[in-house]
């Protein structure tokens, strides 16, 4: 039996389960470690000094806990902001998430796309440079929802979640006249991997049909690339699941598909 590689998840609170979903799918070999900074969440609501010292020295400390082979940082907001760092400082292969602006630009056919994200997200410049290099001549709408993510983590969490909330929240995406497809918002790039816990009732809600854009296939096809292929046997590896507030999580039937049918610890 080969050794199953240890893949580090990492994300302010439920989204990175998004991403977790498509690795383990990718990589059922796999031990993961799924981490949710819950004591610090949302990241939105701080600054970009104080994410960066947050995030740093905590992920070393999670690295030295749990010796992972790789580190998926599976939130945006944090992606845009500590990558960089993170590579300077450990010497453990990273994998981050960033607004997939460029495949979303090379898609659409209005020349229309919104990027939904958090207020953090939308707002940073590695968001506007990734515009002005890949925008490939589209009208590109940044939408900074304040509450998607809290509305997604509550949802998952099993409370109840009005529809009109998201759907305000969703509003400012859909730009053009909804009668005319091709002078209409025809794709959503969603850059925050809490609102694909939300999709069916995303889709549900839009006001007209448009393509989804969820980074969570690429980043899993990224992370199974920067690891050794998948031997003819391996030892089927087990999962945790950690709360950085320390609180014990009962989540766990909500939790095993995001886990390939595994029981986090």
């Amino acid at each position: 039996m080969s050794v199953p590689p240890t893949i580090l998840v990492f994300d302010s609170g439920l989204g990175g389960l998004t991403v977790l979903r498509e690795i383990v799918a990718a990589r059922p070999d796999a031990h993961y470690v799924y981490v949710a900074d819950d004591a610090f969440f949302p990241y939105g609501h701080y600054g970009e000094d104080e994410l960066i010292a947050r995030v740093v020295p905590l992920i070393g400390e999670l690295i030295a806990a749990h010796a992972p082979d790789l580190v998926v940082i599976a939130c945006n907001t944090a992606s845009t902001l500590v990558l960089s760092h993170l590579r300077e400082r450990y010497k453990v292969p990273f994998v981050g998430t960033v607004p997939a602006i460029k495949p979303a630009c090379a898609k659409s056919k209005s020349r229309r796309v919104s990027v939904l994200g958090t207020k953090g997200t939308v707002r940073r410049e590695y968001t506007h440079a990734l515009i002005r290099d890949f925008a490939q001549g589209c009208e590109v709408t940044l939408v900074g929802s304040g509450e998607l993510a809290s509305l997604a983590e509550a949802a998952i969490s099993g409370t109840a979640v009005n529809d009109r909330d998201i759907a305000a929240e969703l509003a400012p995406c859909f730009v053009g006249d909804s009668a005319n497809e091709s002078t209409r918002t025809d794709t959503v790039v969603l850059a925050c991997t809490h609102f694909p816990l939300l999709m069916e009732r995303l889709v549900a809600l839009a006001p007209w049909k448009v393509d989804w854009i969820d980074p969570a296939p690429a980043i899993a096809r990224r992370v199974s690339d920067l690891l050794p292929p998948i031997g003819g046997k391996y030892d089927h590896a087990g999962a945790e699941m950690i709360f950085t507030s320390r609180r014990p999580h009962t989540l766990s039937r909500a939790l095993m598909p995001f886990f390939g049918g595994r029981v986090p610890a």
